[in-house]
């Protein structure tokens, strides 16, 4: 390969032009770069209005960043990119690895259609700081558990962030002009790599200096809020861990990172459990089927508070805290026994950081499924969780409205409940005795 022969960088979970490996070894490879991206139906259907509204801004920025270049074409990858490639006579396609079980089938078939034409397929990096299947046991098997993952984890160790690439964009032989966005009731947080940049160089000045005592407050500004730039590359978590010292907040913040990470290698390992339990024993469990009770829960009409104000927060911003997302999967799969593959798909639908593995994997880690070691005595108490982690009733009153005459912690324990206000649709106390006997059955048996 000459570097006067054109090549192709096929953008996917990577919209953003720094920290970007894939890009770094076009550039080795050729001068001139045709930045594209396939609109696939494939995952279209599968995403929510707010992914894919999100999504749109951040093809709009990523464009503005090319000086228009940007080639948006639409259709099935194995004949797009192909098709692409042939146009400006590329060398290669270059792209930065996907390792989810629709990537991976994906990439097999494009990288088979682009060798029938003599033109090569170049895997660089991932949108994982270790891409997944790289940390494994000494024996070479996968781990189970989080923290003994974590800890082969942090010795592993991840690149410095890429060099910034020079290169000359390719105008496109042709191009869709970027789709506009889907309305959304959400207000979304506002796209692409600049904005990523500046939340995170924010949170850098601010909240992490308290992260690891504030990320667990809902009412607070304590969290990065990025999970919407990480799910779609316009910040990658190498960039991140780069800018870590080692105080309190810092480690906090590389765990969390790690999670995300651990997530994506169980599902490198176990594509199934994107749909299916990832402990088996669970395929026994017993579920309720009350549409209703479903339907109460989605609206946030539970009748208690936190959950409540966690399940609007979602459809109004199209985000939920992590600690809330924990204390509405309890109540959805322990106090109203649903299971959990439809609390997961209701938050892909509406989460605007919507990523199968974090999402699927957790859900399955609430559930008790999961890749946990001791999983389904954790119930979460719905009133003692909002006590503790919204413990001046601010998080409450910000999104339900008709408890906002309630003052303090009192919004969490109902003694003069409004009357626009529901009433506990179940007894905790109760249901959490039922859950643990349904877990007791699959559990004890052989």
């Amino acid at each position: 390969m000459t570097r006067e022969a054109p090549v192709v960088l096929w953008f996917r979970r990577d919209l953003r032009l720094g920290d970007h490996a894939a890009l770094l070894e076009a550039s080795r490879h050729s001068k001139h770069v045709l930045a594209l991206y396939v609109l696939d139906d494939v995952l279209l259907k599968r995403s929510g209005a707010p992914r894919v509204a999100f999504l749109h801004g951040c093809l709009r920025a990523l464009d503005e960043q090319l000086g228009g270049r940007l080639m948006v074409v639409h259709g099935d990858p194995a004949t797009e990119v192909v098709r692409a490639a042939r146009a400006i006579g590329a060398a290669a396609v270059h792209v930065s690895a996907d390792r989810g079980p629709y990537g991976r089938r994906r990439d097999a078939s494009v990288a088979k259609a682009l060798a029938e034409h003599g033109i090569d397929w170049v895997e660089t990096g991932s949108p994982y700081a270790v891409t997944p299947g790289r940390v494994v046991k000494p024996d070479g098997s996968p781990y189970r558990v989080f923290t003994p993952f974590h800890r082969a984890w942090l010795a592993h160790g991840w690149p410095s962030p890429a060099e910034p690439s020079r290169v000359d964009w390719v105008a496109p032989p042709s191009s869709l002009e970027i789709p506009r966005p889907p309305r959304v009731s959400a207000t979304l947080p506002e796209p692409g790599e600049q904005a990523a940049l500046n939340v995170w160089h924010a949170f850098l000045d601010g909240a992490l200096a308290t992260y690891a005592e504030d990320r667990d407050r809902p009412d607070l500004a304590g969290t990065t809020r990025l999970s919407p730039y990480l799910r779609w590359g316009c910040v990658h978590p190498r960039t991140l861990l780069a800018d870590l010292d080692g105080s309190a907040g810092a480690r906090a913040l590389r765990t969390e990172l790690c999670w995300r990470e651990f997530h994506a290698d169980v599902l490198w390992h176990r594509p199934e459990t994107a749909r299916e339990n990832y402990d088996k024993r669970f395929d026994r469990m017993k579920h309720d089927d009350d549409p209703e009770a479903f339907e109460r829960w989605c609206a946030g009409r539970t009748g208690y508070p936190i959950v409540d104000a966690g399940m609007r927060q979602l459809l109004a911003e199209g985000w939920m805290h992590n600690r809330v997302r924990m204390v509405v999967a309890s109540f959805l799969v322990k106090d109203l026994h649903l299971p959990w593959w439809r609390g997961a798909r209701h938050f892909m639908k509406h989460l605007v950081d919507g990523d199968l593995a974090s999402n699927q994997l957790n859900w399955q880690w609430v559930a008790g499924c999961g890749t946990d070691a001791a999983p389904y005595f954790r119930i979460f108490n719905p009133l003692t969780q909002g006590e503790k982690f919204d413990p001046d009733g601010d998080y409450v009153r910000r999104y339900v409205p008709e408890l906002r005459s309630v003052p303090g912690k009192a919004v969490h324990r109902l003694k003069n409940r409004p009357e626009a206000y529901p009433a506990p649709m179940v007894d905790h106390a109760h249901e959490r005795q039922v859950a643990l006997a349904r877990y007791g059955e699959i559990t004890t048996e052989s």
